[in-house]
């Protein structure tokens, strides 16, 4: 549209179902590749993808005529089915249900952007429930936690 401008930038966070560690390193950049390219199909833009085995970190900016839900639809089928197809993992793959969204500043964004690099490295000291409680408290995100976690076994 014209005469349009924005700046909304967004942090994605979601996880294998279970929490299953089923991401492996020899095509975890594949598949963030595979995600950032969905992003971009969408006419947002990718910033950086990372993760560890258990979960995603995606930081973008969002184009202002797509939602939260239908990126986020979107993004999980297609990179489920690019999973499977491949048979990367044993068995079915599939997201969990949900995911966490919190929005960041322009002067955020440097430091968002290492957090997510460096994910390796933080998660030798803190696992991925513990950094997802403290987004939603961060971020005064109010949740029921057995819901959150509702589906671990």
């Amino acid at each position: 549209m014209a005469n349009t401008y924005h700046q909304v930038y967004i942090q994605v966070v979601f996880a294998v179902k279970y929490r299953n560690a089923v991401i492996e390193e020899k095509w975890k950049s594949n598949l963030c590749g595979v995600i950032g390219n969905l992003i971009n199909e969408t006419g947002c833009k990718t910033i950086i993808i990372n993760g560890v085995e258990d979960h995603v970190h995606c930081l973008l900016a969002l184009k202002p005529t797509i939602t939260i839900s239908e990126l986020m639809k979107t993004v999980k089928a297609k990179s489920s089915k690019y999973i499977n197809d491949n048979q990367l993992t044993k068995s079915k793959f599939s997201w969990q249900e949900g995911y966490g969204v919190f929005s960041y500043s322009q002067s955020q964004i440097d430091s968002v952007y290492k957090y997510i690099q460096n994910q390796k490295e933080h998660h030798k000291k803190q696992n991925f429930n513990e950094e997802y409680l403290n987004f939603l408290n961060k971020f005064n995100v109010q949740y029921e936690e057995r819901y959150i976690f509702e589906d671990l076994m």
